[in-house]
């Protein structure tokens, strides 16, 4: 399952970065853990961050990785 993540992400990162209200995705894979990605998204607003995850969810990673733990931190600002 680790494989094929890494084959596929460079095109999900690119298909997140072309999405309407993505102001900037990037993701690393842990030096320690190589089953740990760190992700660090963000959306110009919480409707772009919600079209992502709906993207996502119907999309060819999504599918993917459903078996995936994902956690996440959001965090909104006044910007």
């Amino acid at each position: 399952e680790l494989e094929t993540i890494k084959t596929h992400l460079d095109e999900h990162i690119q298909n997140t970065l072309n999405e309407d209200g993505c102001l900037e995705f990037i993701v690393k894979q842990d030096e320690v853990d190589e089953c740990l990605f760190n992700v660090y998204e963000k959306f110009k607003d919480s409707d772009a961050f919600n079209s992502h995850q709906e993207r996502v969810k119907n999309s060819h990673w999504g599918s993917i990785t459903k078996n995936v733990k994902r956690v996440y931190k959001k965090y909104t600002t006044n910007n």
